[in-house]
């Protein structure tokens, strides 16, 4: 019997947890897994075009902040994935995990997503006051030809830099939502 058939003799209650791992681990993967891409790709492209400088949200703290948290996004999304191969384990008796195992698993994805949300917001709100700095402090209309005025104003990789951090932040929601989720589900058997 393969790790993928469900034994007669498994209990109800492990089936529901199993079933219940396997779509919010394959949920919270693919979510996390494209958020995280799109988010890389956006900072690949914003990064190495935007400006140098403190009046630049892509330097300093605000991209520390940012980057840790898309790093442990990619360790998150892995998480999601583990709680699939959990499922599978549980599925036969002689791989299954013990409850607190299982639980074990679920916390250790939801600190993961709790770090790197926090890391995120972080680096949301440095990138946030750099662009409050930016509006608050614009040039006069005829000062734009200028390259020392261009740093000073809000441009479009600025705004893709907020666009990478917030698909940082939702799918680290995401991740914390499903893995609450399941602690609920698990918890109630």
């Amino acid at each position: 019997m393969s790790n993928l058939e469900i034994n007669s003799n498994t209990p109800q209650t492990v089936r529901k947890i199993a079933a219940q791992l396997r779509l919010v681990g394959w949920a919270g993967f693919w979510l996390q897994l494209v958020l995280a891409v799109v988010s890389s790709l956006i900072f690949v492209f914003a990064l190495p075009f935007a400006s140098t400088g403190a009046s630049n949200p892509g330097t300093g703290g605000s991209l520390l902040f940012a980057v840790g948290g898309l790093l442990i996004l990619y360790g998150s999304t892995y998480w999601s994935f583990r709680y699939v191969m959990t499922s599978r384990k549980l599925k036969n008796p002689a791989l299954r995990p013990k409850k607190s195992e299982t639980i074990k698993i679920v916390r250790w994805g939801l600190l993961s997503s709790v770090l790197g949300m926090g890391s995120s917001v972080l680096g949301a709100e440095a990138i946030a006051g750099t662009l409050l700095g930016k509006s608050l402090s614009s040039v006069t209309s005829f000062a734009l030809f200028s390259p020392d005025a261009l740093s000073k104003i809000i441009q479009p990789l600025d705004i893709f830099i907020v666009l990478a951090n917030t698909h940082t932040i939702t799918a680290h929601f995401i991740g914390i939502v499903g893995s609450l989720w399941l602690l609920n589900q698990i918890n109630k058997q």
